[in-house]
């Protein structure tokens, strides 16, 4: 059984001042993803011992960014989801390995104002294709911060939110139209009217004492693993971030 786990560390140098590296080998993953690390190549030396090690770094400075640490060797990396105009912030990272493909992904935020909803669409539609594609050949399984509560039963409130980022019907609409593709998302697969279960809260207005918060990190997988499933768990007992980590527990 493999053990894999997704972090949006919002910035990886100061969440290794907020006890990162013991977070990291507590969970002890076979792979461990990271997204919103926010630096470039030499900013960091993490190279942890027996893992294989793939970063993926945005263009612009402090920004965005991902990262996978695999133990086991992958027969292929791939970074971006081959577009070029949306493949310079550092989203994508995949793994391929003989039964399947692994995916890393940090979904762009639509933002205040919804002004870079409309790229955040599109950017939706690309990465959707890259997935099918990737699926025709090998099941797939994605994970990371997504940037979208799905359901109503996916953050704390849903009637104040309809039209902030993560939530507007528009958002809400692609990761239907994804998972109605052949997808699962492997949390609700287990616990599917499981309330009050966020990976996300504001820093404001002590959101995460309060468990005032958003499920918008996942793992998501094609429907012909859902039989390899053994478990799914957030894990909001782990700070650092304003994010906590996500785990997917499989048969593969």
């Amino acid at each position: 059984m493999k053990k894999f786990i997704s972090w949006n560390v919002n910035g990886i140098r100061a969440c290794m001042n907020k006890g990162f590296t013991e977070a990291f080998d507590s969970l002890d993953a076979d792979i461990f993803c990271l997204q919103e690390t926010k630096v470039q190549p030499g900013q960091i030396d993490f190279a942890p011992e027996g893992y294989h090690c793939y970063w993926n770094y945005a263009e612009k400075k402090g920004y965005s960014g991902t990262a996978i640490f695999s133990k086991e060797e992958p027969l292929g990396v791939h970074y971006g989801i081959n577009q070029p105009f949306y493949d310079n912030e550092g989203r994508v990272i995949t793994l391929e390995f003989n039964d399947f493909y692994f995916i890393t992904c940090y979904t762009p935020n639509s933002q205040d104002g919804l002004r870079r909803l409309e790229y955040r669409m599109s950017w939706e539609d690309f990465f959707r294709q890259y997935v099918l594609e990737l699926d025709k050949a090998k099941p797939v399984i994605y994970c990371g911060d997504l940037n979208v509560a799905h359901k109503e039963i996916d953050l704390k409130n849903p009637k104040t939110n309809t039209q902030n980022p993560g939530f507007t019907p528009e958002e809400r609409e692609k990761m239907t139209t994804i998972l109605d593709c052949g997808f699962t998302d492997t949390f609700r697969f287990f616990y599917p009217d499981t309330e009050n279960a966020y990976s996300w809260w504001s820093y404001r207005m002590k959101a995460r004492e309060r468990n005032v918060g958003w499920r918008i990190d996942y793992f998501i997988c094609s429907e012909r693993l859902n039989e390899k499933l053994e478990g799914a768990k957030i894990h909001p007992e782990i700070y650092g971030s304003d994010h906590c980590p996500v785990e997917l527990l499989i048969n593969i």
